[in-house]
């Protein structure tokens, strides 16, 4: 991953983001040690700080946990937390874009349902 320093986004949170993925595509697993800030700060060029502020973004969130002296590790519950989150923000608001969208170039729900259909078939034919 490459951070883009230029989208706005704080990079804290884009290594949070990241890290989520990372648990997302099953590269971390439950109770797996995550990378620690030294490591992160090294692997992406940032200050050890804001790999910190994101690790503990995570811990606040309970996707990951500490073990005193050890480091961080993926919490049972991460992966569940995530989708959670992702479909309530992300997905919410990528389907209140289209629907705007949809409204402004005249497509009507049928026809919005029907992209979406052939959209992930798609996406399922090329797993």
């Amino acid at each position: 991953m490459i951070l883009d320093h230029d989208n706005g986004k704080p990079l804290y949170i884009q290594i949070a983001e990241w890290i989520e993925t990372e648990i997302l595509r099953r590269n971390l697993t439950t109770h797996d040690k995550v990378y620690s800030q030294y490591q992160l700060a090294d692997m992406f060029t940032i200050n050890p700080a804001t790999a910190a502020k994101g690790l503990n973004r995570l811990a606040d969130d309970e996707i990951l946990y500490k073990k005193r002296g050890l480091g961080m590790f993926v919490s049972e519950s991460a992966e569940e937390i995530i989708l959670n989150r992702r479909k309530a923000l992300r997905l919410q608001q990528l389907v209140d874009d289209l629907v705007i969208e949809a409204r402004h170039v005249h497509v009507e729900l049928d026809e919005i349902i029907e992209m979406i259909k052939v959209a992930h078939e798609k996406e399922m034919e090329g797993k």
